[in-house]
């Protein structure tokens, strides 16, 4: 198959997938709105968590698709081209996102972290021997510069990137591919580092004694998840609005079939046992704390369904060829990993079992019984507001890419390695 195959294709957006942009972005809008006017009924603790969790999903789901981006120039890879622009747009998203976290970073510079983070609390900072030695890390000032420097990174590479190739299909110059392939290595070396301090901020200190240096490479392996189930279903949507036909084949649904397999299920997988292992076996109080939050009362139902919705069931579901192969089975199995990933940030955010709770019981089981009696809270519960921030973010960043793509033709047209994408056929 050459380009002049795909000159009959439809590679600009149009029709109602052209009018969903603005349509996500409004109602994204109006969620995360009727959000915060219902954090003054539910408590502000929940609607800061809740928002917490919608962030770091829509962020995620950008963040996953920069590293596709970044490891398709870094290894050269012609098959990808024609689903590369998808990606692109989507973390096109950082340029933006942004804004989003601002309201968390108001609330820590102003000095009311401590609704969010119980670092937050300087009092409890200093009296307390293990967090007082995190005090200078932990810091509101700190933690400030460290998370403008990451959102820049990303905003950077994200609109480079996408600026980069869409540059490239006005002029057909090569020298844009050789400039993304160049930076591609600086690229992937900024990505990791940013990516995984930011988990680490953001999501591991709101229990600020534990600790795992697994926790960034397990928030990876989740935004994987997240991202090629997004880009599964949005090539789904693109051809069933009339986009792309030609152009995104059987060929490609199943290598992103086999990305999600490898790192969406296996390596997420492999990433949670080994760290859930490692402190099983070590057996440290100030270790075994996160997860005795998830292990008990109603926490304990969503880890095990995340060991059979995250691994048993798609692990059945995709380790043949021919679902990976089957366009209107794919894009289910997709959406089902969505629900997943969404989980799995909200099962990473907000369970959490009180200090007092842990320096008053003597024995696990005395914990366990406290908890099943109700005198303590492990934060389980479901609200209207944690569906509602998460909706909107979502929203907005599917808006987004699809605003994004309204600038450009859907494919690269002028990469040189497009009719390689083209003719792809897996083994």
């Amino acid at each position: 198959m050459t380009t002049a195959d795909i000159a009959s294709d439809r590679l600009r957006l149009g029709g109602g997938a052209a009018k969903a942009g603005p349509v996500l972005a409004v109602i994204g809008l109006l969620l995360l709105g009727i959000s915060a006017a219902l954090g003054i009924s539910v408590g502000w603790t929940i609607f800061w968590k809740s928002y917490l969790v919608a962030f770091m999903i829509g962020g995620g789901l950008s963040l996953g698709a920069l590293f596709f981006v970044l490891l398709q120039h870094l290894t050269r890879s012609g098959w990808s081209v024609v689903v590369r622009r998808l990606a692109e747009a989507i973390a096109r998203n950082l340029s933006w996102i942004w804004i989003l976290f601002l309201p968390i970073l108001i609330l820590v510079v102003t000095g009311h972290g401590e609704l969010l983070y119980q670092w937050g609390d300087r009092e409890l900072m200093e009296h307390d021997h293990m967090l007082h030695a995190k005090a200078g890390y932990l810091s509101a000032t700190f933690w400030s510069i460290r998370a403008v420097a990451y959102l820049v990174i990303w905003a950077v590479l994200g609109t480079l990137y996408f600026r980069w190739s869409v540059n490239q299909d006005g002029s057909g110059d090569v020298s844009w591919t050789h400039r993304m392939q160049r930076w591609a290595p600086i690229g992937m070396i900024l990505y990791a580092l940013t990516q995984t301090f930011a988990s680490i901020d953001w999501m591991m200190t709101l229990q600020p004694k534990w600790f795992s240096t697994m926790f960034g490479v397990y928030f990876f392996s989740a935004c994987t998840a997240g991202f090629f189930s997004i880009m599964i279903i949005l090539c789904w949507f693109l051809q069933r609005t009339g986009h792309a036909r030609k152009s995104i084949t059987t060929e490609h649904y199943h290598d992103l079939g086999k990305l999600l397999f490898a790192f969406g299920v296996v390596f997420w997988a492999y990433i949670a046992f080994s760290q859930y292992m490692l402190i099983w076996y070590a057996n440290l109080p100030v270790e075994t704390n996160w997860y005795i939050a998830r292990q008990l009362g109603g926490w304990a139902g969503v880890s095990l369904l995340l060991l059979f919705g995250h691994f048993v069931l798609p692990f059945l579901l995709l380790i043949s060829r021919w679902p990976k192969r089957w366009h209107n089975v794919l894009p289910l199995i997709a959406c089902w990993m969505v629900l997943m990933f969404c989980l799995d940030v909200y099962w990473l955010v907000m369970p959490v079992v009180p200090e007092q709770a842990i320096a008053d019981s003597s024995s696990y089981d005395q914990l366990a019984a406290a908890v099943k009696s109700g005198a303590v809270s492990l934060g389980y519960g479901w609200h209207i507001i944690n569906f509602t921030c998460i909706a909107g973010v979502v929203s907005l960043v599917l808006g987004g890419t699809l605003l994004n793509l309204r600038k450009c033709a859907i494919v690269p047209l002028q990469d040189p390695r497009l009719n390689e994408s083209l003719a792809f056929e897996n083994l």
